[in-house]
C-alpha cells in the first residue's frame, strides 16, 4: 500500500542542498574563515529564490521544483538558437532551411552558391520539382537584359523593371541602416525597392535607388490629420523621379484582412515624420481602405493616382482570399475600361514581421495558388496582355523564380531573401526590437552594427548572382529570356511512380473564355457568376 512520506521528495533536493550548504558556509564563517562568508552570499541568494518559488502562485513547476525549476526557462530561452545551429536539418524549413539561407549568404558574398557531392534533396519524394533541360542548350544570355516593361495603354511613364526585385518592407519594421543598404544595393544593381506601407523614408531617398511606393490603408506619407487620403501630399512624393511605380496594398500574405497598430511608445520622431502621424498616439493601419469600398471605386482610385503621379504605373498588391472578389475587380476593369498597370500577388507563406498566429498559419491563399488564379482570370477576361503580374512569397533562388514564371508571373519579388543578404540570421526576434544583426530594430546601438556599404554590396551581389544562375538555368532548358518559360518546361513528382508537367497539373483558361461562355462549369464559372462590380460581396 502506498503511503505519504513526511520527508521532502526528491524534487526539493536541490533546494534542501542549498539550505544545507548555506548553514555549513555560515558555520565556517563563524569559525573565522572569511571564505565561508563569500560562499554564503550566493548560497543565500539561491535559498531566497527557493523560498520565493515555494510561495509564488503563478508557476506550478517552481512550486514543485524550487531553484532547479528555473533551468526550464533558461533552456527554453536558448532553444531556437540550439535548434537552428546544432539540431536543425539542412533541408528543414523553419521557415527557411539552412540550405536556403546558406545559398543567399554565399551569393551575397559574391560566390556562385555551388555545393559538392550531389543534391541533398530526395528526387523521389512527392512534390519534388525540376526544370527540363534541352538537348540543344542555348547560349547563356546577359542577365542584365532580364527586364520587363511595366505600364499599360493608359500609362505615360512606363518603367523598365528587373525580373527580380526587393519586396515590401517598411521603415519602422526595418532599421534605417537596413533600408539604406537595401536601396543602395538596388541602385547599383538596377532593380527596384518596394517601400512597404510605412511610406517613402529619408533613408530610401538618401541612396537614390528606384522605389515602388506602397500605399496601405493608413495612407502613410499622403494622409490628412484624420487618416484619409490627401492628394496634395501624395503628389509631393509620387512625382519624385526616384518613385517609379505606385502600389496600392489591398492585403498582404502575412496577415490578410488584418490591420495593425504601432503603439505610441514605438512611434519615434523619424517614423512620425515619415508616415505623417502625430507623436504620442498609436499609429493605426485600418483593416480596409477608406478611399474606396467597391470594385468600381477602386478603378476610380487607380485612375486618380495615375493622374496625380503624372502618368506613372499604378497597380495593387493582394493575397487572394474569397476567389470571387478578384473577379469583381476584373469585371470592374471590363465595365470601366480602366486597368491597373500591374498586380502583385502575395502568398500566405510570406511575412517579414509579426502577425497573429492564426492569420499567418490559416488565412489567405498560398502564393502559387493565388498567382494561378489571378493569371487565369485575367486570361479568361481577355485582359492579361494589358497587365503585368508579379509575385512575392519565399523566393530566394533562381529556381524559385522559374517556378512562378512557369505558371503566369512576369517577375518576382523577395523580402526575406534580401534580409538574409543584409545579415539576417532568422533569429525570429523581429517583433522584440532586439534583432541581433541590426536589421529589424529601431535600437540605434543595435542597428549601428549593420555597416551600410558592406551590406549594400551584398544586396547587389545576391541579386547579380541569382540572375546569373537564372541565365544558366534558362540556357540549359534551351531558353534565352525569362518570358520564354512556359508550364511545359517544369515538372513535379506527384507520386512514387508518376511525374507531371506543370501544364498537366494546372488548369489554364484560354483568352476570353470567361466572356464567350465557353467556361460553363467549375469554380471559375461559379465564381464569375457571383462577382459584381457594385460590391465585393458574393
Amino acid at each position: 500500500m502506498a503511503t505519504n512520506s513526511i520527508l521532502p521528495s526528491g524534487r526539493y533536493a536541490i533546494f534542501a542542498l542549498c539550505c544545507a550548504l548555506l548553514l555549513i558556509a555560515l558555520l565556517v564563517g563563524a569559525l573565522g574563515l572569511v571564505a565561508g562568508w563569500w560562499v554564503a552570499i550566493p548560497l543565500a541568494f539561491l535559498v531566497f529564490v527557493g523560498l520565493w518559488d515555494l510561495s509564488q502562485p503563478h508557476h506550478s513547476i517552481l512550486r514543485n521544483y524550487p531553484v532547479i525549476g528555473h533551468i526550464r526557462w533558461m533552456v527554453e530561452a536558448v532553444r531556437p538558437e540550439l535548434r537552428q545551429y546544432l539540431i536543425e536539418a539542412d533541408e528543414e524549413a523553419a521557415p527557411f532551411s539552412r540550405s536556403q539561407r546558406e545559398l543567399v549568404y554565399k551569393r551575397a558574398k559574391g560566390m556562385a552558391g555551388e555545393h559538392p557531392f550531389g543534391t541533398l534533396l530526395d528526387a523521389y519524394r512527392d512534390g519534388y520539382e525540376f526544370i527540363g533541360h534541352s538537348m540543344v542548350p542555348a547560349k547563356p544570355a546577359d542577365p542584365t537584359s532580364f527586364r520587363i516593361t511595366i505600364g499599360g495603354p493608359d500609362c505615360a511613364l512606363p518603367y523598365s523593371s528587373s525580373v527580380f526585385n526587393i519586396s515590401a518592407m517598411s521603415f519602422g519594421a526595418l532599421s534605417a541602416n537596413a533600408i539604406r543598404a537595401l536601396n543602395a544595393g538596388a541602385k547599383k544593381g538596377g532593380f527596384s525597392h518596394d517601400t512597404g506601407e510605412g511610406s517613402l523614408s529619408p533613408y530610401h531617398q538618401e541612396m537614390g535607388g528606384d522605389v515602388v511606393w506602397e500605399l496601405g490603408s493608413g495612407y502613410f506619407g499622403c494622409r490628412d490629420e484624420n487618416g484619409a487620403f490627401d492628394p496634395n501630399r501624395f503628389v509631393e512624393h509620387a512625382r519624385l523621379d526616384q518613385v517609379k511605380m505606385i502600389e496600392i496594398k489591398l492585403s498582404q500574405g502575412a496577415k490578410p484582412g488584418h490591420g495593425g497598430v504601432l503603439p505610441a511608445a514605438k512611434v519615434t520622431p523619424e517614423i512620425a515624420q515619415t508616415r505623417g502621424v502625430p507623436m504620442g498616439k498609436d499609429c493605426v493601419s485600418p483593416s480596409r481602405h477608406s478611399a474606396f469600398s467597391t470594385p468600381l471605386e477602386l478603378m476610380g482610385f487607380i485612375t486618380r493616382l495615375r493622374t496625380l503621379s503624372g502618368g506613372k504605373p499604378v497597380g495593387f498588391k493582394l493575397c487572394i482570399g474569397h476567389p470571387w472578389e478578384f473577379m469583381c475587380i476584373v469585371k470592374a476593369m471590363l465595365e470601366t475600361g480602366v486597368t491597373p498597370d500591374f498586380i502583385v500577388v502575395d502568398g500566405t507563406e510570406g511575412g517579414t514581421g509579426a502577425a497573429p498566429t492564426e492569420f499567418s498559419d490559416h488565412i489567405g491563399s498560398p502564393m502559387r495558388e493565388g498567382l494561378h488564379w489571378v493569371h487565369n482570370v485575367l486570361v479568361g477576361a481577355g485582359l492579361r496582355d494589358r497587365i503585368r503580374v508579379g509575385v512575392a512569397g519565399k523566393i530566394v533562388s533562381a529556381f524559385d523564380i522559374v517556378s512562378v514564371l512557369a505558371i503566369g508571373a512576369d517577375w518576382a519579388n523577395a523580402a526575406r531573401g534580401f534580409m538574409f543578404a543584409v545579415g539576417c540570421v532568422q533569429s525570429r526576434s523581429c517583433d522584440t526590437n532586439r534583432c541581433p544583426t541590426g536589421v529589424a530594430t529601431q535600437d540605434k546601438v543595435r542597428q549601428a552594427a549593420l555597416v551600410v556599404p558592406d551590406k549594400a554590396e551584398r544586396v547587389y551581389n545576391f541579386h547579380r548572382q541569382t540572375l546569373h544562375a537564372l541565365s544558366e538555368m534558362l540556357a540549359a532548358a534551351g531558353l534565352e529570356h525569362p518570358d520564354e518559360v512556359k508550364p511545359e518546361h517544369l515538372a513535379r513528382r506527384v507520386s512514387a511512380t508518376e511525374i507531371k508537367l506543370f501544364s498537366e497539373l494546372h488548369e489554364f483558361l484560354t483568352p476570353g473564355s470567361l466572356l464567350d461562355g465557353s467556361v460553363t462549369t467549375g469554380r471559375y464559372a461559379e465564381n464569375w457568376r457571383r462577382a459584381s462590380t457594385q460590391s465585393f460581396a458574393a
